[in-house]
């Protein structure tokens, strides 16, 4: 093996990849050259579709049969990793490299234990016993701040949150001492306090290890708090490369400018502090509670307690007409049980005044107050039906509250509305990018003409700019039609930019309601502190 002292962990020379389809080659990526060094952290930032992932695969050498690389060299520690076979790269992968994927859901095995998981690597790799690798893992797991690592050893993927969940997959990434790890996009799927945590985390032990770690984002103010260097990638081409304050205080690429312009700033409010709380609220959410478990027959006849998980408790709050109020809280904090109480998809105990009128259970929902509020969720694949066309989706709303003449022209209006073409209503879902699935979904909500629109973690999967674009189209809609948002997020940077007033909610409980701009007062509550502690915010870093 060459004596590899003096050279990087990793290094990529010159690599392209393509992938072969009906239509022909696709340019995945085009001559990239990268390296890192041992002990450090190179971020890799780019839009979704840019290659990022792409040049993840490649490294660890899972790529698809339809993939062609025409060129370059992939290093890891002088050896070329496309010249191994694929039984010698399953010696490497959790040996000489890791990889923590976005959604640790995805990358753990749900039927078995997260301590079989974690002493599968340790016998594999290490050569441990089975005893010896689950007492290792315990340790792994207790050294990656697990409080009860014993127990979480017995666990299923299902029973841990999803902090919990990823990290036991960083425990993993760590747990052979391998060269290098690559992180893609490893807090997206969390919230910010956990986000933080995680990161922390990271940063803690890469400093502790001297792996290289390559640091995959689109959230260019999360790279700033973790790596050293940076790279900018477009299209499969790296445009910039540099160290993270070179590239935040002087880019040299317009692509890179518009990157960071795109971050959220909570310095650059987007809204005129103009709507007055008012006597008369759009809406008045009056000691609602939501609890999830019905008491089970065998119980009920016994008369045994049983206990219910609540997941509202008592809320009471208020949305203007023509305002933007953001919820935010960290996982499990009641925000979208609350959307959903608020639409009909939670029974709750307690009333919501509507415009006046008091709705005391789902049946007093009626058709009016359906097409009063509307709710987008979080992920569009999710609540676009796969089988249908656009025209299909966006017309069915125009006849379930009787507006069905001329159907053809008022979607193709609804698309331009939301700056889409008209000839997208002949496309499916599936051959729309993730920013204009969303944008369907946000015509879809639009087409009633609706009082209330409920944004539940909207932005919250897309890269900075496709956030930016769909945050401006909002802001857009609500001034022509004046609809008031409740805004559902867990990036405070952002709905400080947008929202009116702020509702905190931890575990269940409204903790306090403020406005926008006082959100970091020094007199807020202690987890609202906590919170705004834990965002990250790149430009102010560097000013």
């Amino acid at each position: 093996m060459t004596n590899t002292e003096n050279k990087p962990v990793l290094a990529i020379e010159n690599y392209s990849l393509d992938y072969e389809t009906a239509n022909g080659s696709f340019h995945a990526l085009k001559n990239i050259d990268l390296f890192i060094n041992r002990g450090e952290i190179l971020g890799l930032v780019g839009e979704s579709g840019s290659g990022k992932t792409s040049l993840a695969w490649s490294i660890m050498r899972y790529l698809p049969k339809n993939a062609r690389e025409p060129g370059g060299k992939i290093l890891l520690g002088g050896d070329n990793l496309l010249e191994k076979s694929e039984r010698e790269m399953e010696t490497f992968r959790g040996r000489r490299i890791s990889m923590v994927f976005q959604d640790p859901s995805t990358s753990l095995n749900p039927t078995l234990s997260l301590g079989v998981q974690l002493a599968e690597v340790l016998v594999r790799h290490r050569g441990l016993t089975r005893q010896q690798a689950w007492k290792e893992g315990e340790e792994r797991l207790a050294h990656v701040g697990l409080k009860t690592p014993a127990q979480m050893m017995n666990r299923m993927p299902h029973e841990a949150s999803g902090g919990e969940k990823q990290r036991v997959v960083i425990a993993s990434a760590f747990a052979c001492n391998p060269e290098c790890i690559i992180f893609d996009e490893p807090t997206t799927a969390l919230d910010v306090i956990t986000s933080r945590q995680i990161l922390d985390l990271f940063v803690e032990l890469q400093a502790e290890t001297g792996v290289a770690s390559l640091y995959i984002s689109h959230d260019l103010a999360l790279v700033a708090r973790t790596a050293g260097r940076v790279a900018v990638i477009k299209r499969g081409d790296i445009v910039e490369q540099g160290t993270v304050r070179e590239i935040f205080t002087n880019p040299q690429q317009d692509y890179t400018r518009e990157l960071i312009a795109a971050v959220p700033d909570p310095a650059h409010r987007l809204v005129k502090d103009d709507v007055a709380v008012t006597d008369k609220p759009l809406v008045k959410v009056e000691n609602v509670s939501v609890h999830f478990g019905r008491k089970p027959f065998l119980a009920a006849l016994t008369g045994k307690k049983t206990e219910r998980v609540t997941g509202n408790n008592a809320i009471s709050l208020s949305v203007n007409p023509g305002e933007i109020l953001g919820i935010v809280g960290e996982s499990g904090s009641g925000k979208s049980t609350l959307a959903k109480a608020m639409t009909g998809l939670n029974r709750f105990e307690g009333k919501i005044w509507f415009d006046g009128r008091e709705i005391k259970n789902l049946g007093d929902m009626d058709n009016a107050y359906r097409k009063d509020v509307q709710i987008i969720f979080q992920h569009p694949d999710a609540s676009l039906n796969p089988r249908q066309k656009i025209f299909e989706i966006l017309s069915r709303p125009l006849k379930l509250f009787g507006n069905s003449s001329d159907l053809e022209k008022q979607v193709g209006d609804m698309l331009e509305q939301v700056r889409l073409p008209r000839t997208h209503a002949n496309r499916y879902p599936h051959q729309l990018s993730g920013g204009e699935k969303q944008r369907v979904a946000i015509a879809r909500a639009f087409a009633s003409k609706p009082k209330l629109v409920i944004c539940d973690e909207i932005t919250s999967a897309l890269d900075v700019s496709v956030q930016a674009s769909v945050i401006e189209l909002l802001l857009e809609l609500q001034k022509a039609s004046g609809t008031a948002y409740l805004f559902i997020t867990h990036d405070l940077n952002l709905i400080r930019q947008i929202a009116h007033r702020i509702a905190v909610m931890y575990r269940g409980d409204l903790i306090e309601v403020v406005k926008a701009d006082e959100i970091d007062s020094p007199d807020r509550a202690e987890y609202t502190r906590r919170l705004i502690e834990a965002v990250p915010r790149a430009a102010a870093q560097y000013q």
